[in-house]
């Protein structure tokens, strides 16, 4: 089971620490939330570009005056949407890792690098839908764009890749680093379109699979993952042990001396 790491509104430490409510303190924070909820189910259906400040206050049933009294623009509604979400992904995705690399030790293997990473949000779509769903169709997003998406993921996810890469180079040390980004970009890839959840599976199936079953999803995308990253492992190192051949045996033959012609012996 996942733990969902949950943090602690500011006004709500305070007033546990004086014993007064604060309620005008907690109202602003009801009232902010609201508006997050609203505008991240908004991003999730339309995409960053396709909502409005008035389209989050139509939503929440308030005046755009309201939200701009909270919020200064667009961007800085979408930075909170992603503040709020995006660390507690990463931070608990970070601690699965580092338990596996823990539990493992000297034995990290592909796979389970993998479970460690793909689980933890894949447990939060199961466990927590209401809460991640939205969210993991913004990100699903961002990783598939340039420019703003690029930049949200960099911000957020950065180390989170990096300390998959790590395990994965301890898992296969034989493998060269260019190798393994080429296997990342792949798998991250197939996670995007796991958190879009486009339906498409279920129409192309007839209803045989279904794009939300993240239990399935949990169940064969490392053990597929990992075969992948093997295969393209394997080859590289075939590879570049037949250019380390072909080297050597160019090396090996050497062109026969040229006899100086004015030493030639004339019939």
């Amino acid at each position: 089971m996942s733990t969902i790491t949950k943090t602690v509104p500011k006004s709500a430490s305070v007033a546990r620490r004086t014993g007064v409510p604060n309620h005008k303190a907690r109202a602003r924070e009801a009232s902010i939330n609201r508006i997050l909820d609203a505008a991240e189910q908004l991003f999730a259906e339309y995409g960053y570009h396709g909502v409005t400040l008035k389209d989050v206050a139509a939503r929440v049933g308030i005046s755009s005056t309201l939200i701009h009294y909270h919020f200064k623009g667009k961007e800085a509604i979408f930075e909170a949407v992603w503040a709020r979400r995006a660390p507690i992904s990463a931070r608990n995705r970070l601690e699965a890792m580092r338990r596996y690399a823990e539990e493992a030790g000297d034995n990290i293997t592909v796979e389970g690098a993998l479970h460690a990473w793909i689980d933890t949000d894949l447990n939060a779509q199961l466990e927590h839908e209401e809460q991640w769903l939205a969210f993991g169709k913004i990100a699903a997003q961002a990783n598939s764009a340039a420019g703003w998406g690029a930049e949200k993921m960099t911000k957020y996810f950065d180390p989170v890749a990096l300390a998959l890469i790590d395990l994965l180079k301890k898992a296969m040390p034989d493998c060269d680093e260019r190798t393994i980004f080429w296997g990342y970009h792949f798998v991250s890839g197939a996670m995007t379109h796991n958190m879009a959840r486009t339906g498409r599976l279920d129409q192309l199936s007839n209803g045989l699979c279904s794009s939300s079953d993240f239990a399935s999803i949990r169940r064969y995308m490392a053990k597929f993952m990992a075969a992948g990253f093997h295969a393209i492992c394997e080859q590289s190192v075939a590879a570049g042990k037949n250019a380390g051949g072909s080297k050597k045996a160019a090396a090996g033959k050497r062109p026969a001396a040229r006899k100086d012609p004015a030493t030639r012996k004339k019939k």
